[in-house]
C-alpha cells in the first residue's frame, strides 16, 4: 500500500496526514501529547482534510484535555521505598547491596528487592530493572501469543519485547512480525492479553476499519472497557498508550 505522509497546520494544530489507498477518512488524537494525525484517501484534497479537522476541533481538544489530565508518574530515583508497578500491582521496592551478580526478586506481592553493587547509579539500577520487566513480560506474552494464534487460526512468524514511546505493540505484516512495549510487564495481564489479541488479529486485517472492529467483538467482547482501563493508568513519566 503506497503512503504520503505531510504535515499542516489547522487552527493552531499540527496535524499529521497520512495519505494511503483507503476509502475513508479517519482522524485520530494520540497521548501522551495530544498528537493529531490524519488518515486520508488518496483522492481527499488538502482543503477537504482541513474542513474534517476544523469540524472535529472541540472534539480533538477534549481529548487533548483529558490525557493532559491523566496522571504520570515521576521519574524513578531507584531507591528505597519506591513504588513500582508489576502486572499491576504496586510494589515497594528494596535495595539490597550484593557483590553477586545484580538482579531483581519478588518478594510476596507487594516488594521488589534489587540487588546491586554498592555505588551502583541510578541509570545501571533502572537498566537491572528493566532487564528484569523485560524478562517478566516475555514469560506473560509466550503463551498468550501461542493461545490466541491457535483460536485466531494465525501464524506470526516472530515475537519480540522492546521499549516503544509511542505504541503498546506493533504488527509487521509483511514480515508477519510482533512487538510489545516491555512497560506492558506494570500493567495488568487483562491490559497484556488485549494488546495479544489486537496484534494478532492485524495478521488478519491490516487496517482498523469495520473488519478489525468486528474481529475483535468476536473474540474479544470486552476490549473497548479493557483498553480503557489500559490508558487510563498511570502513564510512565514519558507516556505511552494506545
Amino acid at each position: 500500500m503506497s503512503t504520503d505522509k505531510t504535515t499542516m497546520k489547522v487552527a493552531g494544530l499540527i496535524v499529521t496526514v497520512v495519505r494511503k489507498d483507503i476509502k475513508n477518512l479517519h482522524l485520530g488524537v494520540y497521548p501522551p501529547t495530544g498528537r493529531v494525525r490524519v488518515a486520508a484517501p488518496l483522492v481527499i484534497s488538502d482543503e477537504a482534510v482541513r474542513l474534517a479537522v476544523i469540524d472535529k476541533l472541540a472534539w480533538i481538544e477534549l481529548q487533548r484535555s483529558k490525557f493532559e489530565q491523566q496522571p504520570r508518574q515521576s521519574r524513578r530515583e531507584m531507591v528505597a521505598g519506591e513504588s513500582h508497578y508489576v502486572f499491576g500491582r504496586r510494589c515497594r521496592l528494596r535495595v539490597q547491596e550484593t557483590d553477586g551478580k545484580a538482579h531483581v526478586a519478588r518478594r510476596g506481592i507487594a516488594s521488589l528487592d534489587l540487588f546491586i553493587r554498592q555505588g551502583a547509579t541510578r541509570e545501571q539500577r533502572e537498566d537491572v530493572l528493566a532487564q528484569w520487566y523485560r524478562d517478566q513480560l516475555k514469560a506473560v506474552v509466550g503463551p498468550l501469543v501461542d493461545k490466541w494464534s491457535m483460536k485466531l487460526s494465525v501464524q506470526p512468524l516472530g515475537w519480540s519485547v522492546k521499549r516503544m514511546k509511542t505504541k503498546w505493540g506493533s504488527c509487521t505484516a509483511v514480515t508477519r512480525r510482533l512487538w510489545f512495549n516491555a512497560e506492558l510487564a506494570k500493567k495488568p495481564v487483562e491490559c497484556i492479553e488485549y494488546i495479544v489479541v489486537h496484534e494478532l488479529v492485524h495478521l488478519i486485517e491490516p487496517k482498523h476499519g469495520d473488519r478489525f472492529l468486528a474481529l475483535m467483538n468476536q473474540h474479544l467482547p470486552r476490549w473497548t472497557s479493557i483498553r480503557a482501563r489500559l490508558n487510563a493508568a498511570p502513564l510512565a513519566h514519558d507516556g505511552w498508550t494506545y
